[in-house]
């Protein structure tokens, strides 16, 4: 079977990752600019996150970035490594937690571990790729994690 990608391959076919392979994203500081318009898009505008006054009297101290909203971001993140460029087919779905606040001017990156792998039995052009991902901020805390799978190409001989 031969597989066709329309552009260019950037990215890693299933059969080149391995079981512990890890890769770490560029890091990105947290703005103003992207609560603002990340509230805009979701139409969440919980005063956590957009009145300073009242988050000040929280435990938080101030304003959040919204959890979902980091979510957004990681997936960016991550997306600069290249590795999906061109040979994944489908985001599956993931598992996530949010362990930590994330604030106006924290810096974070993503680093991400293949942790499993699943060659397709009805499809044998493809299999399934599990990833650990965790969102570390400039403490070196992790502050949201869990698994992405995502289904990519294989290699044609």
């Amino acid at each position: 079977m031969t597989v066709t990608v329309t552009s260019q391959k950037a990215g890693m076919y299933f059969d080149e990752f391995e079981i512990g392979q890890s890769w770490t994203s560029p890091s990105r500081t947290i703005t103003e600019a992207d609560l603002v318009a990340f509230a805009g898009i979701s139409g969440d505008y919980n005063p956590l996150h957009t009145d300073e006054e009242y988050a000040r009297t929280t435990q938080f101290g101030g304003r959040l970035f919204h959890g979902p909203g980091v979510l957004a971001v990681a997936t960016g993140l991550e997306s600069r490594l290249g590795f999906k460029e061109g040979t994944a087919i489908a985001f599956l779905g993931l598992t996530w937690n949010l362990t930590g606040a994330v604030k106006i001017g924290d810096t974070i990156h993503v680093v991400e571990t293949v942790a499993g792998l699943k060659p397709s039995r009805s499809k044998p052009d493809r299999g399934i790729v599990t990833f650990d991902v965790s969102v570390v901020n400039q403490r070196d805390e992790v502050v949201q994690d869990g698994q992405w799978v995502v289904m990519f190409y294989r290699a044609v001989d």
